[in-house]
Formats: structure tokens, C-alpha cells, sequence
């Protein structure tokens, strides 16, 4: 039996800069996973992400992330996509930073 298509968001790694960054639904690309486009049906999440993978010039390794509906948008259902938007691990910065100071 096939199993339930759950909501997802088109997400990559920016290939210049490294920074985890989400599609939009009106084809651009964003670092604030409450602005990407929440994907409820499996046809169009694969067509957005043929979308991504052609863009090679801007993004490296997109991929479909489950997300669930949230109070500003979008949501991850798994820690690994939780903590990817946080920014890097290895040291203090960056949105690290900027979540402690507000």
C-alpha cells in the first residue's frame, strides 16, 4: 500500500554561501522556511523540484523536506530540518547569534 503523501518544502544548501535556503512559490529562493511554499500535492512537489535541481548555477543538493502547517507558515516535522535552519553548528554566529539577541 502507498503511503500518504504528508506536506513538504522544496529545500538546498545555497552553493555559494553554503546557507540552507527554501523555494518560494513564486520561484525564489529564501532563507526563512515561513516563506516557502508548502507542497500538499505529490505531482507538484516533483515538478517544483525538477524546478530546483535545474537551477545548479544557484543551489547544490535540493531535496523535499516534510513540514506541517504552523502559526507563520511552514513547520519541519523532523529535527534534522529543525536544526539545518538554525545555521551551523560548529561555532556561534549568524542566525545563532541573531536568535540569542532577540
Amino acid at each position: 500500500m502507498a503511503r500518504k503523501f504528508t506536506p513538504k518544502v522544496v529545500t538546498a544548501n545555497h552553493l555559494l554561501e553554503g546557507d540552507v535556503i527554501y523555494l518560494t512559490a513564486d520561484d525564489r529562493w529564501t532563507r526563512n522556511l515561513s516563506e516557502a511554499e508548502m507542497i500538499d500535492d505529490e505531482a507538484h512537489a516533483d515538478i517544483r523540484l525538477l524546478f530546483a535541481a535545474a537551477q545548479q548555477s544557484v543551489v547544490v543538493g535540493p531535496y523535499l523536506a516534510d513540514v506541517e502547517a504552523g502559526a507563520n507558515g511552514p513547520e519541519p516535522t523532523h529535527f534534522r530540518e529543525d536544526f539545518r535552519r538554525t545555521g551551523p553548528s560548529n561555532y556561534f554566529h549568524g542566525k545563532q547569534a541573531a536568535k540569542a539577541e532577540a
